[in-house]
């Protein structure tokens, strides 16, 4: 063993709960009218909603009861006199929608229907006691408009859905957008008339611009319509659109990435800053006292910063500060005063512990396309602070979900436990990651299992070059799309990894798509363009080729799968298929089933539970320490299918 991995032992371990159990408080919020605070905590164990005066923060109360199933979103009303919250039933994604009242404390149910999803289209600020809602409750697939009274719980049809993926609003709640996804695999655009969708697009997108490309709300007044929008360029700009006359104004670009985040003035919808999310996130005022806002909380703050609740009239915020190598702190914002107060820490039990920072890095594809990323390295490997190791360390290849999503840059609890275990930890913004451009994403249509696989295989080389990892030694993770490449990475290229660690990933891409909610119709044709079209004998012969299923007697390393049982997005029977193929081929995995979960872990238990088998899975694999499992799989749910002897202290 070298000195680098020597030198792990001498750094004390993390406490998964510390990690990966239930935060102190999270989510910190301020109510529209400033009167109150209100903050997710445990309560008997399971987060739930706790509020407090803003005069008195010490005097909190906790205002629901979950007590199985943690809150884990909410938001105040408009008028700052309910708390909504929305919540499913053990991770099937069919979200309801509650409120609290705050005077009274009582709690009810806004949308009580069976085998219902609430989409939120829109609240408003002059609107203040009702918001607009979807509900497929007639017709799965389609999302009807309704408008809730937020006080006296009543539903009115404001528009009953034939067809349409969404809707947009202005501030009098009147709708005024729909939208369609259209034959090329794009968008279309329809303005809305006195609740009648007009028949034509006033505005559309091909399908190398639909992920790129969006409406980002109107003004108060409704002159303007903003959007994020990459016709005719690369990277998503920020454009401002005359509603009456159609004129676009350019206020912001960026070259590397797309514009992200806004910041809107709450009286008249007018964007006053912007993010830009390259390697890291920098915000830029349009607006100059919100600019010296952000000037005062960077000289007060290192790190990332954020603004997650403000106030109506604006002078007070809460802003959360990512130190990176510490718990993620939130402060109230006193923009009169020019006061910053501590609000709380999330995980305060991390005080003191070894954690450590994430480099950016940028990575060169084998075709040349740089893969903006992101390296842990474990602790005392790197005593020249080089941002390399002295000696390769074994790693782990973390894949991001979507794939039409991102890593980024900040405290990462699974970065840190596995760092602290001893691996280096490398997460690549493979071709087809959003926000940095429609080229870059637009490179990975059609290429499940093709250019995307090639470019983790790339990113793990490069760190086998560059010193940082034991070519033998190189485990790959991940959950949906992320398990989807660790099937893929054990199966087409069995050489490569020492193991692979499965969450809630197809292995399948034909049934994938024959199993989608019904609620994502809509947006199918997205799916065949992108991934290949199962009508189709090319689109078939595509996916059945870049589906690890077929491939499974290829797998000769370890594999650990993990999934729940109601997951509507990647069913159940996505694991069992393969892990039936395995046991078929005599070749050893590990499965394990959370029948009270979804699309990943809820769950704290459940999430202890699975990270105690990971770690100790990849320590016998890659050589690693690991916390022992101890007792932690007896709160769980969690039931092992499968191989339990290939996990080190479970079998």
């Amino acid at each position: 063993m070298t000195a680098a991995n020597n030198a792990i032992d001498t750094f004390p371990l993390i406490p998964r709960d510390a990690l990966f159990g239930n935060p102190s408080r999270a989510m910190g919020r301020i109510s529209p009218d400033g009167q109150w605070l209100s903050w997710l905590a445990p309560d008997n164990d399971v987060l739930n909603i706790w509020l407090a005066p803003a005069s008195d923060p010490g005097n909190a109360k906790v205002i629901t009861s979950a007590d199985e199933r943690p809150i884990q979103q909410y938001m105040w009303s408009p008028d700052s006199r309910t708390v909504l919250y929305i919540q499913d039933k053990g991770g099937d994604e069919n979200f309801l929608l509650y409120s609290i009242n705050v005077a009274t404390g009582e709690e009810s149910c806004l949308t009580p229907f069976d085998n219902t999803r609430v989409d939120i289209i829109a609240g408003s600020h002059a609107m203040k006691d009702a918001i607009l809602i979807g509900l497929n409750n007639r017709d799965p697939q389609f999302h009807d408009v309704h408008r809730l009274n937020l006080n006296s719980g009543e539903l009115t049809l404001v528009l009953e859905n034939t067809g349409y993926a969404g809707f947009m609003a202005d501030d009098t709640l009147t709708l005024r957008m729909a939208m369609r996804q259209n034959e090329a695999g794009g968008t279309d655009y329809f303005r809305v008339n006195d609740n009648i969708v007009e028949e034509e697009p006033f505005s559309a997108t091909e399908m190398e611009d639909a992920l790129t490309t969006s409406p980002a709300g109107y003004t108060n007044d409704g002159s303007i319509l903003y959007w994020l929008d990459s016709r005719d360029r690369d990277t998503a700009a920020l454009y401002a659109e005359d509603v009456e006359t159609g004129e676009r104004t350019l206020i912001a670009e960026d070259d590397r990435a797309d514009i992200g985040g806004t910041l809107r003035n709450a009286e008249t919808g007018v964007i006053e800053a912007y993010s830009v999310n390259y390697l890291t996130t920098q915000w830029t005022a349009i607006d100059p006292a919100i600019g010296a806002a952000f000037e005062f909380l960077r000289s007060q703050l290192s790190g990332e910063i954020g603004v997650s609740s403000r106030t109506d009239d604006d002078r007070t915020w809460i802003v959360w500060n990512d130190p990176l190598t510490a718990s993620t702190a939130t402060y109230i914002y006193d923009r009169d005063a020019g006061t910053l107060t501590p609000f709380y820490v999330s995980r305060p039990e991390l005080e003191g512990m070894p954690l450590q920072p994430m480099h950016t890095v940028e990575i060169s594809a084998r075709d040349g396309l740089t893969l903006p990323s992101y390296l842990t390295l474990p602790a005392g490997c790197d005593a020249d602070a080089t941002g390399r190791p002295s000696a390769p360390v074994p790693m782990v290849l973390l894949v991001h979900g979507g794939p039409w999503a991102r890593d980024n840059y900040g405290f990462n609890s699974t970065h840190q436990m596995l760092a602290n275990r001893g691996y280096a930890v490398l997460s690549a913004n493979f071709r087809g990651s959003t926000g940095f451009g429609k080229s870059f994403i637009n490179a990975g249509n059609k290429q499940w299992g093709l250019a995307m696989h090639d470019d983790l295989i790339d990113a793990a080389q490069w760190a086998v070059d560059e010193g940082i990892a034991q070519p033998e030694k190189i485990a790959i993770m991940g959950g949906s799309y992320g398990g989807y490449a660790t099937l893929a990475g054990l199966a087409f290229t069995p050489d490569t990894f020492a193991c692979g660690v499965d969450i809630v990933g197809p292995s399948n891409l034909e049934t994938l798509l024959e199993t989608i909610p019904p609620y994502w119709a809509p947006m199918v044709k997205i799916f065949h363009e992108r991934m290949g079209d199962p009508g189709t004998e090319e689109g078939l012969a595509l996916l059945k080729a870049a589906s690890p299923l077929y491939k499974a007697d290829q797998i000769t390393k370890p594999l650990l799968i993990a999934q729940g049982a109601n997951d509507p997005r990647v069913k159940q029977a996505e694991s069992d298929q393969i892990v039936g193929a395995m046991k078929d081929a005599g070749i050893p995995v590990t499965y394990v089933l959370y029948p009270d979960e979804g699309h990943g872990f809820a769950r704290p238990v459940n999430s202890l539970a699975f990270f105690a088998l990971a770690e100790n899975f990849l320590a016998q694999c890659l050589g690693g320490r690991a916390e022992p499992v101890g007792d932690v799989m007896a709160p769980s749910t969690a039931q092992i299918i499968e191989g339990a002897v290939h996990v080190k202290g479970l079998g």
